[in-house]
């Protein structure tokens, strides 16, 4: 009650600057606030594209690297080495094909071998004509 008191005995001129020292002193925190806000998604934005540049970068030099390797070893009269884990590689895929290949031919021999072994009988019917009435 004795604060509600003081602020009504104050002139008209100080009450309006207190409401307008409260609208600035809230202006100013919310926009505080906003900066905040779009520096923090600035920061999430730019790490991202900070972190796949670095990568783009880092895949860069690597080839550069991995180039001029090989460009040294081409000036020094050096052959590049044989690929052996491709060749290694393309000899597993095909023993594998070749294996598949063997096993479909063996398959499809032994189903014409079936067919061979079939007996085919003649069979008089009873209502059947005979062969001597003809």
């Amino acid at each position: 009650m004795f604060g509600s008191n003081l602020l009504e005995r104050r002139s008209k001129p100080e009450r309006i600057a207190d409401q307008a020292w409260q609208q600035l002193v809230s202006a100013v925190n919310t926009a505080g606030d906003n900066i905040r806000d779009t520096a923090r998604s600035a920061r999430h934005t730019s790490t991202g594209l900070a972190g796949d540049a670095g990568e783009l970068v880092g895949s860069a030099a690597d080839e550069a690297r991995h180039r001029a390797s090989r460009a040294f070893d081409a000036l020094a009269g050096r052959r590049p080495a044989l690929p052996w884990t491709l060749l290694i590689g393309a000899a597993l895929v095909g023993a594998a094909i070749g294996w598949a290949a063997g096993t479909a031919a063996r398959a499809a021999g032994s189903r014409d071998r079936a067919v061979d072994d079939i007996e085919f009988v003649d069979v008089q019917r009873p209502d059947s004509p005979a062969e001597s009435d003809r």
